[in-house]
């Protein structure tokens, strides 16, 4: 069974970026951002995800999501 993964935690060290920064940079609230890092979001809006790859300069979504076996 395969699993969609929110990489985002990673990218946030690997930029050395905290939410509340990519939050203001995005301008997507801090919670939604948390609950993309911790699995807890079931549904992903990418209009998030867009915003969130502008705000890093990140043009490949496979570098935001990726699939997993669960």
């Amino acid at each position: 069974m395969k699993k969609v993964e929110v990489t985002l935690g990673a990218l946030l060290k690997k930029n050395n970026i905290t939410m509340n920064e990519l939050a203001l940079k995005s301008d997507v609230r801090r919670a939604a951002i948390s609950e993309l890092i911790s699995g807890k979001r079931e549904n992903i809006n990418f209009r998030h995800i867009e915003r969130i790859a502008d705000a890093l300069n990140i043009t490949d979504i496979r570098d935001i999501i990726t699939i997993v076996e669960k």
